[in-house]
């Protein structure tokens, strides 16, 4: 499937968007705010869910297992399903070097059934997501300690938020962006190494709206993974520290509102995805499990992919139904499969 029928007729705005200097993020909401007003409310990539269709049980079983189809790597993360090329992107982190101990990290490609090759080199990503016309990644990047953007066509990257109120971020970890072109992300200090800590020992969740970066939460104990729901109502926000993943309410304009405990979960949260019918999927490197939860915080079943690491998920394939899943252990961390009922969400 097309990642939606729209993208030609937007293809020379986007070019002229990013041919002109804007201010950090604002050539990723510039465009995909412009789509948003012909796909509809904010909420889903476009082409992502299909309209109005109605769906059963998410799983075949109540127990599932992704098995291995590629390894070797040294730790993955970050995987988003680009539609156009029909490919998965993802990141694969190295061990901390130099003065401060950054690690760093490389976008591979893996393209079916079993191609993988080097995408962008020294990126210095863990979460990955597109932008909605699919043309940018946005990427949590530790490196900079930022939220970046590469363009998809030439893999130029710029910056969509370098820093809050003049304080440097501590290390950006995974994000999540609206049809509309805001963006969430996370902020826990996991990547941080050895650079001084500038949010006064706060690890937080932000917004960036218009190119303006504004804090929505900065009361929760490291924020790891972070997804939204098809219709954008939602916001989910995986603590890694505190065993919880919470839930804020998202108003039309893109601020957050009241914040309430979805689920008390096992094992540390880290990242996580949303299908077309809500239904929330959360990794977990304490147990190797995907958890699965109705929109209710019901837990529907579990996906296991492997004995360690358990780091991220996402939707893809032809028709979205397949779900990949980066897990393993250190140095040996690779990317699981396996299809699912319903189709979801890139990344």
């Amino acid at each position: 499937m097309t990642w939606r029928p729209t993208i030609a007729a937007l293809a020379g705005l986007c070019l002229a968007v990013s041919a002109t200097p804007l201010p950090a993020g604002a050539a990723v909401a510039a465009h995909v705010s412009a789509h948003a007003a012909l796909a509809g409310p904010p909420g889903a990539p476009p082409g992502a869910c299909p309209t109005g269709a109605s769906y059963g049980p998410p799983l075949p079983a109540s127990t599932v297992t992704a098995p291995r189809i590629q390894g070797g790597f040294t730790f993955l993360e970050g995987p988003v399903w680009v539609a156009d090329g029909g490919y998965l992107l993802f990141s694969d982190m190295t061990a901390g070097t130099g003065p401060y101990n950054v690690q760093p990290s490389t976008i591979r490609r893996f393209t079916a059934p079993a191609t993988v090759d080097t995408f962008i080199t020294n990126a210095g990503s863990n979460g990955l997501a597109l932008s909605a016309d699919s043309q940018q990644l946005v990427a949590a990047t530790h490196d900079q300690r930022s939220v970046s953007s590469y363009r998809l066509s030439d893999r130029a990257r710029s910056t969509v938020a370098p820093n809050y109120q003049g304080r440097a971020f501590n290390s950006p970890n995974d994000v999540a962006v609206r049809s509309d072109g805001v963006v969430y992300f996370t902020d826990p200090n996991f990547q941080r190494g050895n650079r001084p800590d500038q949010m006064s020992g706060r690890t937080s969740v932000f917004r960036v709206s218009n190119g303006q970066v504004s804090l929505v939460d900065d009361r929760l104990r490291q924020p790891n993974g972070i997804s939204l729901s098809p219709d954008g109502t939602a916001l989910y926000v995986g603590a890694y520290s505190e065993n919880k993943i919470y839930k804020y309410a998202v108003q039309p304009d893109g601020s957050i509102g009241a914040r309430s405990v979805f689920v008390n979960y096992i094992g540390g949260p880290d990242g996580g995805t949303i299908d077309c019918a809500g239904n929330v999927y959360w990794t977990s490197g304490g147990d190797s499990l995907v958890h699965v939860y109705s929109p209710a915080g019901t837990e529907l079943g579990t996906i296991r992919s492997g004995n360690s690491g358990t780091t991220n998920v996402a939707f893809g394939g032809p028709d979205r139904q397949t779900l990949f899943v980066t897990s393993g252990r250190w140095g040996d961390s690779g990317l699981h499969s396996v299809r699912l009922n319903v189709p979801g969400y890139p990344y």
